[in-house]
């Protein structure tokens, strides 16, 4: 099988699929993961084929634009590498890597199934913190047509993955419900010595957020 054949396609191919992409889900987004999974993997005893196939693979076609359907990306990757002739028991790893790298509410555990799917979920939550994390934050919201902010919406920290799926509340919000709850989150030293930095720029920046929104600023 020729690995680097094969992960070439699969940039390409997912490069057309999602390029342009204007929520915070496009071939940035992928790309960025992909590199950030590559570094983490060093430190790591993992298949790095199946680390790069998922990192390019994991967003292919995410729940949250198909109707909540969280089959819809496993089942396209799948054909993808099926096309490319990847074994079963590759394909096998890397669909359960896309089914478990998602967040899906604070209450919500999910365990990973493999150590290459440990790698990738820390790069997917590693571009959900920090400067790009914000600037993600706020372009799905407006993608979803979300307020900025309302401060008569509080928080709410989702005990289900059905209930987190439902939420629209304002996009501060979702700092509160998901983005500083992923420094604590992370599996790999390398990604948790990342997250630091992140997380407290995130911290930062709400700080500066709400100083200007009172009018002290």
């Amino acid at each position: 099988m020729d690995t680097k054949r094969i992960i070439s396609e699969t940039e390409k191919f997912v490069k057309r699929k999602l390029l342009g992409e204007g929520s915070g889900h496009d071939w940035w987004h992928i790309l960025r993961v992909w590199n950030l999974a590559k570094q983490i993997a060093k430190s790591e005893n993992v298949n790095i084929f199946v680390v790069e196939l998922a990192a390019l693979l994991h967003d292919i076609a995410d729940w949250k634009f198909h109707n909540g359907d969280e089959s819809a990306g496993t089942k396209l990757a799948e054909e993808w590498l099926t096309s490319q002739g990847v074994d079963k028991r590759t394909i096998k790893t890397v669909k359960e890597i896309i089914e478990d790298v998602s967040f899906m509410g604070a209450g919500v555990k999910k365990k990973n199934r493999s150590k290459e799917g440990k790698v990738v979920q820390d790069a997917d939550r590693l571009d959900a913190m920090g400067a790009i994390g914000v600037a993600r934050c706020f372009a799905y919201g407006g993608n979803k047509n979300r307020e900025i902010y309302n401060p008569d919406i509080k928080p709410v920290l989702h005990q289900t993955s059905e209930k987190y799926k439902k939420s629209s509340s304002p996009s501060i919000n979702h700092f509160y419900e998901k983005l500083l709850l992923l420094k604590d989150l992370m599996n790999t030293k390398t990604a948790k010595k990342m997250a630091i930095k992140r997380h407290e720029f995130m911290e930062q920046y709400l700080k500066e957020f709400f100083s200007e929104w009172k009018g002290v600023t």
